[in-house]
């Protein structure tokens, strides 16, 4: 009776929801064709993308998301799954002409979620269509309920800019921007609103007039760029919130990492800073259970975005803190309190696998899934003896899993592209320890070709990382894609260079002022080590951001390495990018300092911009950037591509207008990958 109850209200949303315009279409799954086995560009884009699964109130159900994409409209849409919680009657409740996201239970009937930046409500066991709830001006970016569900905080926009008519009333049609101070634009606009955090009444009626957390001050809440309401968390009485907030403007800003964790009273509307004296990043506060304490994410060092990520307790009363991770070497992240209060779960990188670990108030930690399960896991919700997550490998994108807490072992609940990905062929992966230049074991995962013959030749493809932080693990990327890479007939080679952030605190600090140095010789060793077999050809080396960076840096030290390369938004001269991107603590930390800065490790590192080593570039080099990147501006790949014609090399490069520092509209992803592949194949196979 139920799923009938069920069908009958997503066809109520799918033909009667008054809040929508009929005409628009709406983006639903439709068959892949797979041609000989062949994994493509246009394949990848259309599978299905499992996101954010919430397990109901009584552990019976969850509430998922999936994303399809429409090729030839070029863009996506967001749809609503349900399911038991061990992934049984699994069906899809939404067919709307917008993307639905940040679903959440009410109830064990009612979900609330946003579409067209409005708070919707709706009764998903009784059905009828979705109900406006709130009409917010400049609409709501993601919202939270309080835990009794009276009480809703929401992300809005405020205005920060100077606007024209401000200075001049009279100027109402003048386009002009007045910049008095720095983070004038940040990732891929200019700043002319940020976000804040308000806090309102909710019930299945309407949301209340929003009350702003920081009374109108001119700070970022969450923080920018990539900050959401994990920043944030209610008490679970709902009196009170705690927040991540970096409250600096312009050049303060600009240079700092400073973010501290304040205690909001919701009353009496007083705030109190509960990390003073603490500089670096602290970020991703949570409740106990009981209220009397609160954790966080905590980096030591001002300035440096890829310090070690901490986990700390603080009494809410007594002030008193303390650090739990002494002992532990590696990154705590997606922090959750066991129900007890007794301890967390988390999850953390470590030898490039993303597992998911436990650790009670002592410090004590035990790695809950296995060493050597080739997935990466995500934050966790606990459902009984079970976790609620979503993992994902080289060879498949996200999917919903339910992972035992006593032994690690899990189950796929969602089997959203089996039987896509069961036609593609697939290559194998292994994983190696390379010995460096100085005689440290580096790990590196290599990626095959289908249908791999140990026998014959095969192109080569070295993945220089971003970050410069970071690591190469199991993911799955509509951007970087290494399953598509080795589909196209390549080996993969994916080194974790100094640099790379599941390998202890050092490994990770050694980058830091050497970008030149030891991890340019972790590249170069990879692939010599990889040369050595038989079966590897040709090789290029293609990366972007820092990974662009050193693209630039080995096509002038290369000495015939290479048949190939191709840079994206990568940092070609050292000393212009520290003048024209936005976030300067990360040059300023990780060059030395400024261009100016009269110290051994600045002189030495912009004297060695890669700019300076054109004189020996004489491999073809592919160049792509987008215009709206304010990281890495885009002039810095104009700048390459016109020294490289200047110098004679082949070279080619493609510009997207629309982009950031990331290739995300669908249709240009696949006019990326086309043109990334046509280079490689001119240069590297036979």
């Amino acid at each position: 009776m139920k799923k009938t109850i069920l069908f009958l209200a997503a066809l109520a949303v799918m033909t009667s929801c008054k809040n929508e315009p009929k005409s628009a279409p709406v983006i639903e799954k439709t068959p892949i064709e797979v041609v000989d086995g062949q994994f493509t560009p246009e394949i990848m884009h259309r599978l299905g993308k499992v996101s954010d699964p919430q397990v109901s109130p009584a552990g019976d159900k969850i509430l998922y998301g999936v994303t399809y994409t429409d090729l030839a409209l070029n863009k996506g849409q967001r749809h609503l799954f349900i399911m038991d919680i061990d992934g049984n009657n699994n069906r899809q409740l939404t067919h709307l002409p917008k993307s639905v996201s940040n679903a959440r239970w009410i109830d064990d009937a009612n979900i609330a979620f946003t579409m067209g930046g409005q708070i919707y409500v709706w009764n998903i066991v009784s059905g009828g269509a979705p109900v406006k709830v709130s009409d917010v001006e400049g609409g709501v970016e993601g919202f939270e309920l309080s835990p009794d569900g009276t009480q809703v905080m929401y992300i809005s926009q405020v205005q920060s800019a100077i606007r024209p008519t401000d200075d001049y009333p009279d100027m109402d049609k003048s386009t002009g921007r007045t910049i008095t101070g720095l983070m004038y634009r940040h990732w891929d606009h200019f700043v002319e609103t940020i976000p804040h955090t308000y806090i309102a009444s909710f019930s299945m009626k309407g949301v209340g007039e929003g009350v702003d957390i920081l009374d109108g001050a001119p700070y970022e809440l969450p923080t920018l760029p990539f900050g959401g309401l994990e920043q944030l968390s209610w008490s679970p009485d709902g009196k009170s919130i705690a927040y991540s907030c970096r409250k600096l403007t312009g050049m303060d800003y600009a240079y700092s990492t400073n973010t501290d964790i304040y205690l909001y009273d919701i009353a009496t509307k007083e705030c109190k800073n509960l990390t003073e004296g603490m500089p670096g990043y602290d970020t991703d506060p949570l409740f106990s259970p009981d209220g009397k304490k609160i954790a966080w994410i905590s980096m030591k060092r001002g300035g440096f975005e890829a310090d070690k990520q901490r986990l700390f307790v603080v009494d809410v009363e007594s002030g008193q803190k303390k650090e739990l991770t002494v002992n532990y070497k590696y990154n705590v992240t997606s922090p959750v309190w066991k129900a007890d209060g007794s301890g967390f779960y988390f999850t953390s990188l470590v030898n490039a696998l993303q597992g998911i670990f436990e650790i009670d108030l002592d410090g004590n930690v035990r790695r809950i899934t296995a060493e050597d399960a080739w997935f990466d896991f995500d934050g966790v919700q606990v459902a009984g003896d079970r976790f609620i997550t979503t993992n994902r490998s080289m060879n498949r994108p996200n999917e919903i899993v339910s992972v035992s807490i006593v032994d690690g072992s899990f189950v796929q609940l969602t089997h959203e592209n089996d039987e896509v990905l069961a036609k593609v062929k697939t290559g194998k992966i292994e994983e190696r320890w390379i010995t460096t230049v100085d005689n440290k074991k580096m790990h590196t995962w290599v990626v095959y070709p289908p249908d791999f013959d140990p026998n014959k030749k095969y192109p080569a493809i070295l993945f220089c990382l971003g970050g410069p932080q970071g690591t190469i693990s199991q993911g799955f990327s509509t951007r970087w894609n290494y399953k598509l890479m080795a589909s196209q007939g390549y080996i993969v080679i994916l080194p974790n260079r100094r640099g790379t952030t599941a390998f202890g605190q050092e490994w990770c600090d050694q980058i830091s002022g050497d970008y030149i140095g030891k991890n340019m010789q972790d590249y170069l060793v990879s692939v010599k080590e990889m040369k050595k077999e038989p079966y590897v050809g040709k090789v290029a080396a293609v990366g972007a951001s820092y990974g662009g960076y050193s693209i630039y840096y080995l096509a002038g030290i290369h000495k015939n390495t290479f048949s190939a390369f191709i840079a994206h938004a990568g940092i070609f001269n050292q000393e212009h990018m520290y003048m024209m991107t936005e976030e300067l603590w990360f040059p300023h930390w990780d060059n030395g300092g400024a261009p100016w800065d009269n110290n051994p490790t600045a002189n030495r590192h912009y004297s060695n911009s890669p700019h300076k080593l054109i004189k020996n570039w004489n491999t073809p080099i592919l160049i792509t950037h987008g215009e709206l990147d304010y990281r890495v501006p885009v002039d810095q790949g104009m700048a390459a591509f016109n020294a490289a014609q200047m110098m004679g090399v082949p070279s080619k490069m493609l510009l997207f207008p629309d982009e950031n520092h990331w290739i995300l509209k669908p249709q240009n992803s696949i006019h990326w990958n086309r043109v990334f592949f046509d280079w490689l194949d001119q240069w590297c196979k036979e």
